[in-house]
């Protein structure tokens, strides 16, 4: 059986201001990126978005943090 993953059209965009305002990625955060990655074709500014955040994440500029949300 096989899976099909179907990211929101503008999960990307939201999640680089959340990232951005917070500097931190959760682990959902991580699976949003790794969703919107493996779908069929994803498109050029969500592609730039991820490699943005993933360089901050490699600067120290944001951490990697084993929580599900970020929301209280």
């Amino acid at each position: 059986m096989q899976v099909q993953v179907c990211p929101l059209e503008f999960a990307i965009s939201e999640l680089f201001a959340q990232v951005s305002h917070s500097g931190s990625i959760t682990l959902a955060d991580r699976y949003g990126m790794m969703a919107a990655l493996l779908q069929d074709s994803p498109n050029e500014e969500d592609i730039r978005s991820i490699d943005r955040l993933l360089y901050a994440v490699r600067k120290n500029r944001v951490k990697l943090v084993d929580e599900i949300s970020a929301m209280s």
